[in-house]
């Protein structure tokens, strides 16, 4: 099957969730966590976002590494996460729900409020997804549906808040044209939470891909 080219939009995976958005002059790095530090070496970022606290998300260590490799980058995020960073003495702005904010000509916009529950007992965090251009929605650690069509979705594809059940469900609910597993930095063989995602999305007309470390992709 055919599911063509959704846009001018070029995304980079770097590990679990820090992935690199590209478009039109700005490059966008999200959520540099613990799990990987290929973040701490990128240059020519304009902007970073944030969707929650945990640490697999939000690293101080290597957001200060960030900061300081891309003078003048701008950090969005929620109140949460800004009150953290605020403790840092690090500048951030608001992009919360509801909100939205260009990026040169790219629209972001924050959908979601919260994370997705971990354990009943265990108290809820904010999380923000963001929804960019319109057609691309990476929604941290939730399962946030947007009230718009989602032509790309970044699907979390496993952790202690998600079984695989959830995920694939979740991409079944939104049917993007595209989406490609994140939040798996957290496993050694996710090949075959891969394969199962893929047997029942494609016939569904839902192109699943698992995107390469460190390879740039035209979406």
């Amino acid at each position: 099957m055919n599911y063509g080219k959704i846009s001018d939009m070029k995304i980079t995976k770097l590990g679990h969730c820090c992935l690199i958005i590209e478009e039109g002059g700005i490059k966008i790095l999200t959520d540099p966590g613990e799990y990987t530090d290929a973040q701490n070496s990128v240059r020519g970022l304009t902007h970073v976002i944030i969707t929650h606290e945990h640490q697999d998300h939000f690293h101080v260590p290597s957001l200060k590494q960030v900061l300081a490799n891309n003078p003048g980058v701008a950090v969005y995020t929620n109140r949460a996460v800004g009150n953290l960073m605020s403790r840092e003495a690090l500048p951030y702005e608001l992009l919360q729900h509801g909100d939205k904010q260009l990026f040169g000509d790219l629209e972001v916009e924050g959908i979601g409020t919260e994370h997705h529950v971990i354990y009943p007992a265990i108290p809820i965090i904010m999380n923000t997804g963001y929804m960019f251009g319109n057609k691309f929605f990476y929604p941290g650690d939730a399962l946030t549906k947007p009230e718009r069509p989602v032509e790309l979705l970044a699907m979390p594809i496993t952790g202690p808040w998600l079984p695989i059940a959830e995920a694939i469900d979740y991409a079944r609910a939104l049917k993007p044209k595209k989406c490609f597993p994140i939040h798996d930095g957290n496993i050694k063989a996710p090949e075959g939470m891969y394969r199962l995602s893929a047997r029942i999305l494609q016939p569904e007309g839902i192109n699943f891909e698992v995107f390469e470390l460190g390879k740039n992709y035209d979406v």
